[in-house]
């Protein structure tokens, strides 16, 4: 249903290990998977070449009593063999909506023309005229409809959710609540907060490839990156607890290498949302069109609302750039300015809000101290 192998991860227990287990021998498993499935390949080719080539040499044995040598029957088989082999790996290559809506044409276009050439058969006798005529008609409204079946994909339907939406019966759809989750989200660690809350709603699929980028985190030398890597497990066992159901995916793609390529491409053949705090990963993912849920964006969205002349209560923890300028925090990490606070290091104590400064990196309110506003 995903187009991946998923493992949904509801059953009771700790999340940490069996996650480490998978990651670590997901390497060898999948080489050895793909090893045997290579070999089944091979098998199934040769046996088809072997199998088309016996039946080219028996039938050649039929076709005139002996004017057709069995060794020119023994190579037309090979060579069709040879030509399936080149259409399965042309299918192989070409997008499933193509290859479908290319089928459905062919056959489409196969029909009419046999509709078209049916006084052909009424005849009483057939020539070779009459049969090159059909096999013209055929080839030529058979690659019609090849093409224009093809070009099925460009079509833009809508979705069977949406076509309910339209009649008032529509909810949203289990795949329009999935979201990928990318590693930056889980060793943030505000993910498990969110789900414990139970605003997070939907499934989060956790790729392999993400599981391997956190061990390799959790197993480096650096003692920082190492305490991110393990808080990155222990933050998918919060959420495995919570509510939120939790997919861990086997689907990989080969030929691409970076992890944020990877995911995206992901996202793109599960038509799932991206849940990141990563800022490149954000641009790349909303230019191909994807939807993208940043936590930090959710958090800037969900600070609260300060007004100039409202007073506030901090703790002044440092001194600032400009001489008796004291710095102090709100609890969602806001700076705050504060005029002549130099000299109250580590007290607390009211201030009065003059501006605020909304930039890139956040928000800054500047202040000065209310006693001083209360004088005036």
């Amino acid at each position: 249903m995903l187009g991946a192998q998923a493992a949904v991860l509801k059953a009771p227990g700790p999340f940490l290990l069996p996650a480490a287990r998978a990651a670590a021998g997901h390497t060898s498993s999948a080489t050895r998977k793909e090893v045997r499935q290579q070999l089944a390949k091979q098998i199934l080719r040769a046996a088809l070449i072997i199998i088309c080539s016996a039946v080219g040499y028996v039938l050649a044995g039929y076709v005139g009593v002996g004017m057709v040598p069995r060794w020119v029957g023994l190579v037309g088989g090979f060579i069709f063999a040879l030509l399936a082999l080149l259409l399965e790996e042309l299918i192989r290559r070409t997008p499933l909506k193509t290859t479908i809506g290319a089928t459905i044409g062919l056959l489409i276009g196969l029909g009419i023309a046999s509709s078209v050439s049916a006084p052909l058969t009424r005849l009483t006798e057939i020539t070779i005229a009459q049969t090159l005529i059909f096999l013209l008609i055929a080839s030529a409204f058979g690659y019609v409809g090849l093409v224009l079946g093809s070009k099925l994909e460009e079509i833009k339907l809508p979705s069977s959710s949406k076509l309910l939406a339209l009649i008032g019966r529509g909810g949203p759809s289990r795949r329009e609540l999935l979201k990928v989750v990318d590693t930056s989200v889980i060793i943030d660690g505000r993910l498990a907060d969110l789900a414990e809350t139970g605003f997070l709603e939907g499934t989060l699929v956790v790729p392999q490839f993400v599981l391997q980028e956190l061990r390799r985190i959790a197993d480096s030398a650096d003692a920082m990156k190492r305490a991110r890597g393990r808080r990155g497990l222990d933050v998918l066992s919060r959420v495995q607890k919570s509510t939120v159901e939790v997919k861990v995916v086997d689907e990989d793609f080969p030929n691409i290498h970076e992890v944020d390529s990877k995911l995206v491409a992901l996202a793109i053949q599960m038509q799932a949302k991206v849940l990141t705090n990563d800022y490149n990963l954000n641009k790349v993912a909303r230019l191909q069109g994807l939807e993208v849920l940043n936590i930090n964006e959710l958090a800037g969205a969900l600070r609260p609302v300060v007004l100039p002349g409202e007073i506030l209560t901090v703790q002044i923890v440092r001194e600032g750039k400009e001489p008796g300028q004291g710095v102090s925090y709100l609890d969602d990490g806001t700076m705050v300015v504060v005029d002549n606070a130099s000299r109250l290091l580590g007290r607390t104590l009211p201030v009065s809000v003059t501006s605020i400064l909304q930039t890139s990196a956040g928000r800054m309110i500047f202040a000065t101290l209310a006693e001083q506003v209360n004088k005036a």
